[in-house]
């Protein structure tokens, strides 16, 4: 009698532990196997915050690795309505502010702004990898126009 419930109760275990397994699972297979989403519909998914554009100014925009790509220089609005912010940019020294003789190969690179998330007082560029910064055009003033420090803007919460 004995050996039949233990064998019942190991039987009821493993079919709740599958269970439990199929539940954690599911929900990221499920989100793997469907379509790709939109920068946008990834930045709604990460919680927007409002923020000050002026508080944007400065902060270091990290990659993957968590090694400084730029500081932000500007937020700007391009004719489309979209956000960017131009970040100065070069493959070597991004740890480097702006000035001094690490300027010679630096660029102004134009970050979607739904590709990035807040972290504190650093900027995640989460869905444009290193590569995407080599491969930017350069960004020229004349494509957008700087928006105010005052205004308000929102921004993906981002998370470790």
């Amino acid at each position: 009698m004995k050996s039949i419930r233990n064998g019942k109760l190991r039987t009821l275990f493993i079919a709740v532990l599958l269970l439990a397994l199929q539940c954690l699972c599911m929900p990221a297979f499920a989100q793997s196997a469907g379509q790709t989403l939109s920068p946008e519909a990834k930045m709604n998914r990460r919680f927007p915050q409002p923020v000050r554009v002026g508080d944007l100014i400065g902060l270091p925009v990290l990659d993957d690795d968590d090694s400084t790509i730029g500081y932000v220089h500007d937020v700007v609005r391009t004719p489309a309505g979209k956000i960017q912010l131009v970040v100065p940019y070069s493959p070597w020294f991004g740890w480097v502010r702006a000035g001094g003789p690490f300027d010679w190969n630096r660029r102004p690179v134009a970050v979607p702004l739904e590709t990035v998330a807040i972290l504190a007082r650093q900027l995640d560029a989460l869905d444009m990898p290193r590569s995407a910064f080599d491969a930017a055009p350069t960004f020229r003033a004349d494509q957008a126009t700087s928006i105010g420090r005052d205004e308000i803007i929102k921004i993906a919460l981002g998370r470790r």
